[in-house]
Parts: structure tokens; sequence; C-alpha cells
């Protein structure tokens, strides 16, 4: 939030500070009015020294005297960037600078006399009064100037300022004091205050400003209504997460807006950028953010040939961002979906027009058309995100499930291993982990044929290098179909919201830390590995949209009524991801683990189970090749699906086998 785009433009005064911020006017501004400034306190101690001891003073050397005081001020000036600064934001290091610009010209003003230059009879212990007098009142003039600025800008702030809106700063930490340094010219926010949850901080202030706290409810309104607070700013979506049920809470009862405010540091560590925005759902989620060394990733990117399945989906298209900035020598966008790649390409023939990219319309499924795509670009990394992903609709499509899943992955990833690809990296589910769906079941299948033909390689069964990785994770916030967007939209057409269920919950990740986990895995994965993200704790999904109610500023239950329509097909109440300790090992990321595998699965074993699969699907034989898949994976049992069938009738084949 730039300050001074924060105001009225139809305001005249606003034109006049926003045409005097310009940067390059403001420069030489500020630059003329430091050499003005400092020519008449020259003047003026030369007209002093001379008038109170007689001497004749002519114009000649008044003019003299101005253009070595102004040469000598414009030096100073420049050798210590003085007008560089935004005076209205001027800090100690300002003064510093001034100080150095002050002994410069008095320096140069000193060398002129020395050098004959003044024709002047004063004795030299005048001439070092003089000196000094004009060093004092060149510093001491330049500081109030500034300091005139200041107040001048604060009396014009304080008066538009009648109107802002007044907030305090969650917590007291750096990031608080940067947004409140950020905000105390803000027209459109007034900071009154940090707040702080527990008397510690009783009587304290920070930087200027008190700091207020809250034991409860009661300390709430008592500090909102005698300071008339419409708004709490958070810093970080961490601590709108810990104070989600308490302090979010009362500011939902009672109408206190929750807003979030970042600064954007340069590489400097200077703030450059403010940006405030309500507090959304997504921030509310109780999980750090995954963070990775894109050194070293990059280092594992730079200069190969890099190939995305469904690049136009929304985890591929995120891996394909982040692979633009990462110095690649060739990235190769491949998807089946016509309009969506196509405005991939738009966006990354603006956004990156140096990237060397290639959109590629094709299907995972026809193994012809992969086989040209690899033999034409021979990518060194694979990222295989092409999947069909929604639950109920692959219940009621299990074959089509199976082709794109199961035997896309198993294309792709026999494709790499004939064309020398060097990692291929796989994006499954936690929907794989005791699979309920037909969905989750083929990405459990297509995790066994990539980690059986990595063993394969590893034993030398298959000739190649390929090594396979394999991450699983949760819902995608914002992705193609998610609850999320789904709820906004439920909630614009005043309702109802839809859950399923009240009991159902489920883990979280954003877009960004999805491809992140992604790029991480493949920088770290030494092949055959599964790694799962460590998802925090999982959310219910009636309080995802009770918390989504609420900040669109409804009542739930009142204002807009939550539904619950029973579980669809294939659903689960939880969705598990492994990530245990008795069921993962570490990594150098706490946040991501590696599951462990029972069992290695044989390759030429799961070669001759996807020969079943593929007659079964030319045939379209759909309760068999489920049955198939319930054999192959037994801890896939059906829920609330026409398939529950099937593992009652394996049930019983399985008593008379033991009878």
């Amino acid at each position: 939030m730039d300050i001074l785009t924060d105001m009225d433009t139809n305001n005249p005064i606003y034109r006049i500070f926003y045409w005097l911020s310009k940067t390059y006017l403001s420069y030489r501004i500020k630059w003329m009015g430091d050499i003005m400034i400092s020519v008449a306190d020259t003047l003026m101690v030369y007209w002093c020294t001379h008038h109170f001891m007689g001497l004749h003073i002519t114009i000649s050397k008044i003019l003299l005297v101005t253009f070595v005081a102004a040469i000598s001020t414009g030096v100073g000036g420049y050798l210590f960037r003085t007008s560089l600064n935004t005076f209205r934001y001027a800090q100690f290091r300002s003064l510093l600078q001034l100080f150095y610009l002050s002994c410069v010209k008095s320096t140069l003003i000193a060398i002129a006399v020395t050098l004959g230059l003044f024709a002047t009879r004063l004795s030299v212990e005048d001439r070092l009064i003089a000196l000094i007098g004009d060093w004092l009142l060149t510093f001491a003039t330049l500081s109030l100037f500034r300091l005139l600025i200041i107040i001048v800008y604060e009396r014009w702030i304080r008066r538009v300022n009648s109107n802002a809106m007044r907030v305090l700063i969650y917590d007291n930490d750096e990031q608080s004091v940067s947004l409140r340094v950020r905000f105390s010219k803000s027209s459109r926010y007034k900071v009154l205050g940090f707040y702080v949850y527990g008397d510690i901080y009783k009587h304290r202030r920070l930087s200027e400003l008190p700091v207020y706290y809250f034991r409860d409810e009661a300390d709430f309104r008592t500090i909102i209504n005698r300071y008339r607070i419409k708004a709490i700013l958070f810093t970080n979506p961490d601590a709108i997460s810990r104070e989600r049920d308490r302090l979010l809470q009362y500011c939902r009862e009672n109408d206190v807006r929750t807003l979030l405010g970042q600064v954007r540091m340069d590489e400097g560590g200077q703030s450059v950028r403010t940006h405030v925005r309500p507090v959304r759902v997504e921030d509310l989620l109780g999980r750090d953010e995954i963070n990775i060394n894109m050194e070293e990733v990059a280092g594992q990117f730079m200069d190969k040939v890099v190939m995305v399945t469904g690049a136009a989906g929304s985890i591929g298209s995120e891996l394909c961002r982040q692979l633009a900035c990462l110095g690649v020598r060739q990235l190769i966008m491949f998807d089946f979906a016509e309009t969506p790649l196509h405005n991939v390409r738009l966006e990354f023939e603006k956004k990156y027009p140096h990237l060397d990219f290639v959109s590629v319309i094709g299907d995972v499924r026809i193994r012809e058309r992969l086989s040209v795509v690899f033999a034409k670009y021979r990518p060194h990394i694979v990222f295989h995100a092409a999947a069909y992903k929604h639950v109920p609709l692959m219940e009621e499509y299990p074959c089509e499930a199976i082709f794109t899943n199961m035997i896309g992955t198993k294309q792709v990833a026999d494709l790499s291993v004939k064309f020398g690809v060097e990692k291929m990296i796989m994006i499954s589910s936690d929907k794989a982990v005791n699979p309920t769906n037909v969905m989750g079941c083929t990405k459990r299948l297509a995790e066994m044929y990539v980690q059986s033909l990595s063993y394969a390689i590893q034993q030398g069964e298959v000739v190649g290098h390929t090594r396979f990785i394999t991450t699983r994770f949760g819902n995608v916030l914002g992705s193609n179909g998610s609850v999320i967007p789904r709820f906004r939209e439920q909630i614009e057409e005043g309702g109802p919201v839809t859950v399923t269920h009240p009991d159902i919950i489920r883990f979280f990740m954003t877009i960004p830390e999805a491809s992140r986990l992604v790029m991480e895995a493949a920088t770290m994965g030494r092949g055959d590995e599964i790694f799962v993200f460590e998802m925090g704790q999982a959310v219910k999904i009636v309080d995802l949209a009770t918390r989504m109610i609420e900040l669109a500023g409804y009542r739930p239950g009142e204002d807009i009524e939550i539904k619950f329509t029973g579980l669809r097909p294939g659903e689960k109440l939880y969705e598990e991801v492994l990530s245990n300790e008795e069921n993962t090992l570490p990594t150098s990321n706490k946040k991501i683990k590696i599951a462990k595998v029972n069992r290695p699965y044989q390759f030429l074993e799961m070669v001759e189970i996807y020969k079943q699969f593929e007659k079964l699907l030319h045939g379209n034989h759909t309760m068999s090749i489920v049955r198939l898949m319930k054999e192959v994976v037994p801890e896939f049992i059906s829920n609330n699906s026409r398939f529950s069938v099937l593992d009652k009738e394996l049930k019983r084949m399985e008593s008379v086998i033991k009878e």
C-alpha cells in the first residue's frame, strides 16, 4: 500500500503531494533546497563577522562566497545522498548524513580561505570562529528544515486522518513494529497501539505507542469501546491461527474487523510495500507454511529440460510457474485440456518472455503421443501431475480413473526409463492411504507400479537409471473443484452452504505449498521414496463453512444456512497421510517425511496385474475391474458405494477358504 495512493485522488492537496513525491523531481527539489539554506547560512555568518568588525562587504565577494558555499554544499549532499531520503520518514541516520555534509562544506570553505580565494582581513582566530559558526548553523538549519517538513506533513495527515480506521496491531514483535512504522503516515489506518494476550506487558510502550492487553472478552470490550477500535491488524497468518478461537471470536461477536497486513522488504531490509486485506479462511488453517531451500532446488533444475504432465491443472501450472524462475533450459508443458493449456501459455508468454517453453497438447493415456514427445524433447526430469481427482465422478466411471491414473502413470514411467529421464516425480494423494474409493485406489496402484519399477532397476531386472519419487498430500485450497471456492459461491448466492457430514474432516494446504513439497521431494529424493507432508491438524469442514460465513459478515444458521447432504459415494469422514512416527521416517525438512513400505512389490507381478486391468478395460467390465482392485489392494474397502457389495463378497470368500 502506497501512502499517497491511499488518499482521495480528487483532492488538490493530494495532487500536490503526489507531484512532489515523484522521485526524479523531489530529489532535485530537496537538493536545491539544501543548497539554498546552506548558502543563506554562510552569507549570514559572512555578513555578521564582517559587519561587527567594521569590514567592507562588496557584491563581488558576496557572489564569490555564494558560489563556494553552493559548490561545497552540493558536493557534500552528493557524497552522502542527503536528498535521496524521504524527509517524512527521516531517521537518526539522516542526521549523521547532515553532520557529514556540514563537515564537508566547512572543510571545502576552509580550503578556499587558506588558498586566498577570499581576500579577507580577518584574523586566524576569527576565521576559525566563522567556520565553526557556519558548520553549526548549517547543521542546525538543515535539521530544522526536515523537522519542519515532518511537523507540517503530520499535521496534514492528522487532519486527513479524521475519517481513518482506528486499529490496533496484534502482537509486539519486529513485524508489528515494522507495520506500525509503515502506517505512521497512512491516511486510511490510524494505529492507536499494540494488542497482546495477557497482562505481562501492562503499562509498556512500543515505538512510542501503548501496548494494550486482554485476558477475556470483558477486557476486549473495554479497550474496543474506550478507543473506538474498528479493526485488529495481524501481521502474519500464524498469529491469526493462534487466535482463531479467542480474539477472532471476540471480533466476530463485537463487530470488529480482522485484517492481515504484511510488509514486503527489499534486499536491503527496507520496507517497500505494505499489503492489507481482510482475514480469509485460508489464514485460519493452523499450520506453519512450508519452507524450502530454493538455492538447492534451483541447482537441481538449472539448465535441465523439464516436462510437466497435467501442466494446465492447479498443481501442474503452479509447478511450471516455479520452474520458470529456476533457470531451466526448456520447459515442456503437456496437457490434453486445450483451453486451460492455452490460458497458461498466454500467461507464460506475458510473464516469462525469455523462458524457452513448449505447450504440447496430448493425453498420457495415448502411448504413441507420449513417445513422440519424449523422443523429441528428451526431458531430464518429469513431473507427473496428470490425473483424475474427483472422488464421486471416478466412483461412477472407474474405467476412466484406471485409464488415466494407472495406465497413464505406467506409460509415463516406462517412457521415462526408455528415454533416460533422470528423475520422475509422481504426484499422489492422501486418498491412496487405506482407500475407500476408486480414485484413491487407482493412486495407490500407480504408486505400487512406480515403486516396483524402481526396485527392478536397482536389482538389475530392468535396464535404466531413472529414479522414481512419489509425493502424497491432502486437499489443495483453491484448486479446481475444491471446497472453498464452492463455499464462496454458495455464500454469494445466499446459501445454503452444503456440507456432506457434520463430522467430516480434511487436511488442507495451499497450491504453492503443494508445489514446494513436490520441488523439495524432487531435490531430496534418491529414489523409491513416498514423501508425505506434515499437514498439522485436520479441519472440520463444518467449522470451515462456519468461519467462511462469519468472515463474509453473515451469521451461520440465521443469515446463511448450513445444510448437511450426506456422504457422497466413496467419501470417508477422514483422510490419512501416514505422517505419524510409527509409519514414517524423518527427512532434513521437518515438514516432510518418508512413508514406510511394508513390502516391495515385484515388477513382473505388477506388469501382469496391469495386463489384467487393461484386458478388463477393453471389455468395460466395471464390477470385475473393481473386484481386481480390491484383490490387489486388500485395504481398499468401499464406503457408501455401490461397490460395497464386493467387500462382502470377498469377505465371504475368505471365510470359505479359511474353513
